[in-house]
Parts: C-alpha cells; sequence; structure tokens
C-alpha cells in the first residue's frame, strides 16, 4: 500500500477449498424501497459484497437473518448453501451494494432454488424471528 492510502478491512473470509479456473465477475445491484430482491438461490461459488447505501436484510442457509447497514461487508460460500434473502430493510429508500462473485466454470452463476427443495432443507433453515 502507498503511503498516502487509507486502507481498511472490510471483511474477510478463509475458504476451504481452492477456487481453481473461475470466472469472476463484478456486479452493481440496487434494490427499490422494500423490494426483496431474488427469491431463494445459490451461487456456484463464494460471493464477497459491500453495501454502499441503504440497507439488507441478509440471510444464509443455518444462520439468523441480520440487517446489513451501509459500510459494511459480507459474504457467503456459494456451493450448495441456500441465499435465502438479501431485500431492501428500507420502505422508503433504495439500498445500493456491489458484489464480486466467482463463478466455477461451466456452471450458472445464480441458480433458484425449487419449492420442493426449500422444504426438504427447512431443517437447515436458522429459527426465523416472531
Amino acid at each position: 500500500m502507498a503511503d498516502n492510502a487509507d486502507y481498511r478491512l472490510l471483511d474477510q473470509a478463509h475458504l476451504e477449498k481452492g477456487i481453481g479456473p473461475s470466472h469472476v465477475m463484478t456486479v452493481r445491484i440496487e434494490l427499490e424501497p422494500g423490494s426483496q430482491g431474488s427469491p431463494p438461490h445459490r451461487h456456484s461459488g463464494p460471493v464477497f459484497a459491500y453495501l454502499v447505501e441503504g440497507e439488507l436484510v441478509f440471510e444464509l442457509e443455518g444462520e439468523p437473518e441480520r440487517v446489513i447497514r451501509a459500510g459494511e461487508a459480507f459474504w457467503e460460500p456459494g456451493g450448495d448453501v441456500i441465499h435465502y434473502q438479501a431485500a431492501n430493510n428500507l420502505s422508503d429508500a433504495r439500498s445500493v451494494f456491489i458484489a464480486v462473485m466467482v463463478c466455477a466454470p461451466g456452471e450458472e452463476m445464480l441458480t433458484f432454488v425449487s419449492a420442493d427443495e426449500l422444504a426438504e432443507r427447512a431443517h437447515l433453515r436458522h429459527p426465523r424471528p416472531a
């Protein structure tokens, strides 16, 4: 890093497996006020993201849902883990995040999960708030 650079670690992850040959893409995602975002899905590889503005309700399989606020980073491991939600938590403002997605070669970056599979894996979802 240059002496005049401002360096701040936002998030980090220790991946269990090597990624190998990959397709990497960076996307900007804007969610309108109250948007529920994408339906439950999974990614073929890890995803690293930074919330530029707004708030997200974020939930991965096996973890409680949590609110991510502007200036915070988040990630998901990809593979078999279901990404239940990344919904705009605000009813009066948009939420915007930048995501870097590492896709396994020859696989789709995002695959939607069927209702049958959601039912089969319901026991893996963290209990929902009342």
